[in-house]
């Protein structure tokens, strides 16, 4: 198979890249622990020359293309955002050139959502995101869509609308980090182990339910301190509560119908955890695999090459 594409995926804490042949099938792949907080400005060049320069140089006409957090401004170059609604011809048309016609970033997406009516300030409230995009129509191909709501969790997760084959809006919670905030330097972390243990279940879904049916994390997120407290629940399990809640509250937060379904992208071990929850919703899900971003660069690729 010959290679068509270098895909990258250079995120904040890790770098992984692929070569991909013209139908999108993986040759073979690499992954660094190089994030783009390891690189030094200016390092960027010698970085990804060390870990994919001989794929470039052994076929001179393979085109890479980055997503991820390597366009942000403290990237290697800023990819600016392109405005929602954006589908794979309006991404193309934006990237940003490393090296013109060799090298180019994916830009993230950018979105308004309506916020405090009369004030000029917050009137529309900003959100954005990067690599999300290319996971989001990676999976919009591979699952035959061009109409759905996908949710990738994370430490920022992302709730995705598309229509027509665009992304035409999305929200971020900060469910990852607010859990990693109240377990580790909250008074909640006196009261849980110092290691967590796999997740419980029963005590993740009871803690879904508590969530959905209460009017606030800022309440329910106590109580794994108090069943502690009280002995009400064995401590290998205040983890998974805990996580219970704060992914309960994101739930709760999407005004989820009975009988929906969402696209789910993520690590094994969220994907889980968002499935078990979901579930409590009534919602169904659907999982693209875990190729997507590969597929999306090959899709925005494909665009580059019809156009």
């Amino acid at each position: 198979m010959k290679p068509v594409l270098l895909a990258v995926d250079w995120g904040t804490s890790s770098l992984r890249g692929a070569l991909l042949d013209a139908q999108g099938q993986l040759i073979t792949d690499r992954a660094f622990a190089r994030g783009i907080l390891s690189v030094s400005p200016g390092g960027f060049a010698a970085a990804f020359d060390e870990c994919f320069g001989d794929w470039l140089r052994h076929t001179p006409d393979l085109l890479c293309l980055m997503a991820g957090m390597v366009g942000s401004r403290q990237g290697w170059q800023e990819a600016p955002y392109c405005a929602c609604p954006a589908g794979f011809e309006d991404i193309a048309a934006h990237l940003a050139w490393v090296q013109p016609g060799r090298i180019a970033i994916v830009p993230g997406l950018s979105c308004e959502r309506p916020g405090l009516a009369g004030d000029a300030l917050l009137a529309r409230v900003p959100d954005v995101m990067r690599g999300e995009e290319t996971q989001v129509f990676g999976a919009l191909g591979t699952l035959g869509l061009s109409q759905a709501r996908l949710v990738l969790p994370g430490t920022h997760s992302k709730w995705v609308r598309v229509q027509a084959g665009r992304i035409v809006e999305f929200t971020t919670c900060m469910t990852g980090e607010v859990f990693a905030l109240l377990r580790q330097h909250s008074i909640l972390a006196r009261t849980l182990p110092a290691e967590d243990a796999a997740l419980n279940a029963a005590a993740f879904t009871s803690a879904v339910q508590l969530a959905l049916g209460s009017p606030s994390l800022l309440q329910t997120a106590f109580s794994t301190r108090t069943l502690s407290l009280f002995e009400k629940m064995n401590p290998s399990q205040l983890a998974s509560h805990l996580s219970g809640l704060v992914i309960g509250e994101e739930l709760r937060a999407q005004q989820l119908s009975a009988g929906e379904q969402v696209v789910l992208i993520g690590s094994a071990g969220l994907t889980e955890r968002y499935q078990l929850a979901l579930a409590q919703c009534g919602v169904a899900c659907l999982s693209p695999g875990a190729q997507v971003t590969w597929a999306g660069l090959h899709a925005i690729a494909k665009t580059l090459r019809t156009a």
